[in-house]
């Protein structure tokens, strides 16, 4: 919880010296409390006040950046158990296991596949987040697996080792991409802890309890290790699930500072449906990491799907450009189609006139992100808008017939358009994928 302004009063020296601009200590520690001023405005505030007021700052669940080039990504900097609240912030990074027991072919080869897995959805380029090296063998064959991936790809990498020889050699090689290191345990936690001091690497922190956990975080704080995730091990889905949420509500509810930080979930199942299952399980409830094996497409396509669902902001809506698009080799006599800005309705249609094979056009009607039923009902997507749509995409340069195809659903605003834009009307399908056919029969 947020100190009070008179919380923070109680921390300063109470000498009204005005060296910060206000004239009292008082008016200083409410405008602190409401972030309108610096902590430093204070030149007299102790260094144990200052560390209290640094803390309080903080978002419940501290945010860890990973990667250093432009591949780099941000987890953590959650504050609120459930996404209607508000929203969820920061997407969890999804990463893969590479064994350093492969043989060099065998490494690029996934690396390389890797690489290529991207996928675009409702205008939104999906993929993954990083690559995790895990020793199997002597510290050597580590440090040289290491280097085939930083070769081969500019993705943030993780380093899974408990060989301190290893783990130091493979930071020093690729410590100018931030590497993350797994972990420290109650055995390692000073030795590993020192490693990520001395490289400013993020670290994981493995505990297969709270208890653990809590003392370990602050061990390692104590050591200068601030930039830290949770894992409490390979667990069943369920009890997995609930120490993820039980972290989370501990750093919500609780404000407790020692489990404030991001986890991560190691997904450990030979099967690849059930792979794709439990890392979706872990998205939504509340991992901030997901280290997979499985490089197969599909499912790789099914884990971002639903991140990407998840991490939308509910407040607001995926939106495209509201302009005129051509799809295919159009022409002055193609069909012209209209549809809301709303990017799922977008792609929907987008994806059914590709199929149907007949270059067309699709006018997007600027509706704030909203459906085409949505739109109408708040009317957004009425005859108003659409004609005002059509006079300034500069349809009437590009299409010269005055024939407008609008969705089923509104059907009911046919005269209207119809009458204020002075285009003739036709009513297609109220499913998009109806659109094949009816465009191959529309002449």
């Amino acid at each position: 919880m947020a100190l009070s302004g008179l919380d923070i009063y109680k921390l300063l020296q109470k000498s009204n010296c005005r060296k910060c601009g206000l004239p009292t200590c008082l008016a200083f520690a409410m405008q602190l409390a409401k972030k309108a001023v610096p902590i430093e405005k204070c030149p007299f505030i102790s260094e144990e006040a200052k560390a209290i007021l640094e803390s309080q700052a903080l978002p419940p669940v501290r945010p860890i950046v990973l990667g250093a080039n432009e591949t780099k990504f941000e987890i953590g900097n959650e504050t609120v158990m459930f996404r209607h609240e508000e929203k969820f912030r920061n997407p969890p990074g999804i990463g893969f296991i590479i064994d350093d027991n492969l043989t060099d072919a065998q490494i690029k080869s996934k690396v390389d596949k890797i690489e290529q897995l991207e996928f675009v959805r409702v205008g939104q380029t999906l993929n993954v987040n990083l690559i995790a090296l895990k020793q199997n063998k002597d510290p050597k064959r580590f440090i040289e697996a290491v280097g085939i991936v930083l070769a081969h790809t500019k993705k943030q990498i993780a380093l899974i080792s408990e060989d301190l020889t290893a783990l130091k050699g493979a930071a020093e090689i690729s410590k100018g991409r931030a590497p993350l290191i797994y972990c420290a345990n109650e055995a390692n936690y000073k030795e590993v802890g020192l490693i990520a001091k001395e490289y400013e690497l993020p670290l994981v922190v493995l505990g297969r309890d709270f208890d653990i956990l809590s003392r370990l975080t602050k061990e390692l704080n104590a050591l200068g290790v601030k930039n830290l995730i949770l894992d409490t091990g390979l667990k069943p889905v369920t009890e997995k699930i609930w120490d993820l949420t039980q972290i989370r509500r501990q750093a919500l509810k609780k404000t407790n500072r020692s489990l404030g930080y991001p986890t991560l979930a190691i997904v450990d199942n030979a099967d690849p449906f059930d792979e794709a299952i439990e890392a979706t399980a872990y998205i939504a409830k509340y991992a901030g990491m997901i280290l997979i094996k499985g490089i197969e497409s599909w499912e790789l396509l099914s884990i971002l799907t639903l991140r990407q669902n998840i991490y939308t902001d509910p407040q607001k809506p995926l939106q495209i450009d509201p302009k005129l698009y051509p799809i295919g080799k159009v022409n002055e006599k193609s069909p012209l189609l209209v549809t809301t800005n709303f990017s799922l309705s977008y792609f929907t249609v987008l994806g059914e006139v590709e199929a149907s094979k007949i270059p067309s056009y699709i006018l997007s009607v600027d509706t704030q992100g909203m459906s085409v039923l949505t739109a109408w009902a708040a009317e957004k997507f009425n005859a108003e808008t659409i004609t005002k749509s059509l006079e300034t995409s500069g349809v009437k340069e590009i299409v010269k017939h005055k024939n407008l195809i609008i969705p089923g659903y509104v059907a009911m605003m046919s005269g209207d358009l119809e009458d204020q834009s002075g285009y003739k009307i036709i009513v297609g399908p109220k499913e998009a994928a109806g659109l094949p056919a009816f465009l191959k029969n529309l002449n």
